[in-house]
C-alpha cells in the first residue's frame, strides 16, 4: 500500500534549487508534481515521490546537503496546526510530547525519544518502517527541522552540545553546512540521529509560553486529529519502535499501551491486512540493515537495539530471515560503501 505525506515535507525544495542555480520545475514534472501543488502544504503526495524528487535534486545539483539546506527554509508554521501548540508550549519537553502525540498531523513516520546520556539529554529521531527505503537526505531534513524547533523554543543564541548523524560524512566542502545548521561539529557514523542538549534546556520555560493559548491550540489540533487519520498499524509501529530497545516490544505490552486487549489488537490489525509479527519483523529487517551498515555499532549492540536478549537469538533470526550471517551482511555493506566512496 502506497504511503502518503503532507506536501509540506517538500517546503524549501524550490528555494534550495534556485539558491544552487538550478531550475526546480523540470524535476517536479519528472516525478509528476507541480509548483502549484506544493503551494498547498496539506495536499497529500506519495512519500516515494517526495524522496525521489529530493534524491534527483542531489544528483542534478551535486549538493550532498540538499535536505539540510531545505531545513534552513523551514519555520514552525510548516508543521501545520500543531505549530500553534508548540509555539506556546511551556518548554521543550512539552513541545516534544506534542509532536509525538499529534505526529499523524506532522509526520506519522517520525518518532522522537528523549534518552538520558552521560552529558545531557539525547533527543533521538527514528523513522518507523515502511515500503519506502530510508534516505539520508530526509534524515538530515528531519534533524534540521528539529534544530529549528529547538531554536524557536530556546532562542537564537542557543546551540546543542552535539549533533549525531548515522550516515557517513559528506564531502569536506559540505561539512561547513552541517556546522552552520547545527551550530556545533556533528558526529557522523553515529549509532543514532539526534541532538544532545543540556538538562536545563529541556525544562527551560519558553519565552513564548502561554497556557491559555496552548490550551486553545490543543483543542484546535484535537478537533483535526480524527481517528481515521492514524491507523492501528501506525499506532503499533510507533509503539514497537519505542519499546524495542528495552526488549518490551511484545503484543501484550503494545496492546496494554494502546488501551485494548491482545485479541482486540489482533482483530484490528487483521482488519487492516496486517499482523503484529509481520509489522515488528518488517521493522527489524529495515533497522538491522541500517545498524549493520554502521561499523561503529557492534553486532552485540545491534542485537540489543532490536530487542534481542542475546547475540545468539539475534544471529538465529538474522540467518533465518536473510540466509546469511550478520557478520557477512556487514562485510557486504562495507564493500558497497567502499565502492561508492571510490566512485
Amino acid at each position: 500500500m502506497a504511503e502518503f505525506v503532507r506536501a509540506a515535507v517538500l517546503t524549501g525544495y524550490v528555494l534550495t534549487m534556485k539558491s544552487l542555480g538550478a531550475d526546480p520545475l523540470p524535476l517536479l514534472r519528472e516525478v509528476g508534481l507541480s509548483e502549484k501543488l506544493l503551494s498547498n502544504p496539506e495536499q497529500s503526495i506519495s512519500r516515494k515521490t517526495a524522496m525521489r524528487l529530493v534524491e534527483r535534486a542531489v544528483e542534478v545539483t551535486g549538493c550532498a546537503t540538499f535536505g539540510l539546506r531545505m531545513a534552513e527554509c523551514r519555520g514552525l508554521a510548516n508543521l501545520g496546526a500543531v505549530s500553534l501548540l508548540i509555539a506556546h508550549a511551556n518548554n521543550l519537553r512539552d513541545a516534544i510530547a506534542a509532536l509525538n502525540r499529534y505526529r499523524n498531523q506532522v509526520n506519522e513516520k517520525l518518532v522522537l525519544r528523549v534518552i538520558d546520556v552521560s552529558d545531557g539529554l539525547l533527543i533521538q529521531q527514528d523513522l518507523v518502517a515502511g515500503e519506502v527505503k530510508r534516505s539520508n537526505q530526509f534524515y538530515d531534513l528531519a534533524l534540521g527541522v528539529l534544530m529549528k524547533l529547538c531554536t524557536e523554543m530556546l532562542g537564537e543564541e542557543w546551540y546543542p552540545k552535539l549533533a549525531y548523524l548515522m550516515h557517513q560524512p559528506p564531502p569536506l566542502a559540505e561539512i561547513a553546512t552541517y556546522r552552520r545548521v547545527f551550530r556545533c561539529s556533528p558526529e557522523f557514523n553515529a549509532v543514532c540521529n539526534g541532538l544532545v542538549i543540556d538538562y536545563s534546556d529541556f525544562e527551560r520555560r519558553s519565552r513564548r509560553a502561554d497556557t491559555a493559548l496552548a490550551d486553545h491550540a490543543r483543542k484546535l489540533v484535537e478537533s483535526l486529529d480524527l481517528p481515521e487519520r492514524q491507523s492501528v498499524i501506525q499506532q503499533v509501529e510507533h509503539s514497537t519502535l519505542l519499546l524495542m530497545p528495552s526488549g518490551r516490544a511484545t503484543i501484550e505490552t503494545c496492546s496494554s499501551l494502546l488501551g485494548m486487549s491482545v485479541r482486540t489488537l489482533q482483530r484490528a490489525l487483521e482488519a487492516e491486512g496486517a499482523s503484529f509479527s509481520r509489522l515488528i519483523g518488517r521493522q527489524r529487517e529495515q533497522l538491522s540493515g541500517e545498524y549493520l551498515a554502521n561499523p561503529h555499532i557492534s553486532i552485540t549492540d545491534v542485537a540489543a537495539m532490536l530487542g534481542y536478549s542475546s547475540i545468539s537469538a539475534f544471529s538465529r533470526w538474522h540467518m533465518q530471515t536473510f540466509g546469511i550471517s550478520a557478520m557477512a551482511r556487514r562485510k557486504s555493506a562495507k564493500a558497497i560503501n567502499s565502492a561508492r566512496s571510490s566512485d
